[in-house]
């Protein structure tokens, strides 16, 4: 579960209030794993998934639209 504006899905501003770039979807790495979320100019922007061990996992689940925070 995510908090109100912390996902697309949940609120988040479309474009990036810094840089005023539309974040891409995409896969991620973080030291936590792969992951499902945006990262703009500034950096990553939001979290849309919960954590996958590989990168493949992770874009069979964006490819499919099956990820859930």
């Amino acid at each position: 579960m995510s908090l109100p504006g912390e996902t697309i899905s949940d609120g988040a501003a479309p474009r990036c209030d810094e840089c005023g770039r539309m974040p891409k979807l995409d896969v991620y790495l973080s030291g936590a794993g792969f992951y499902i979320g945006t990262y703009c100019a500034c950096g990553p922007y939001t979290r849309e998934s919960g954590y996958y061990r590989t990168r493949e996992l992770a874009q069979a689940e964006l490819d499919t639209g099956a990820y859930d925070r």
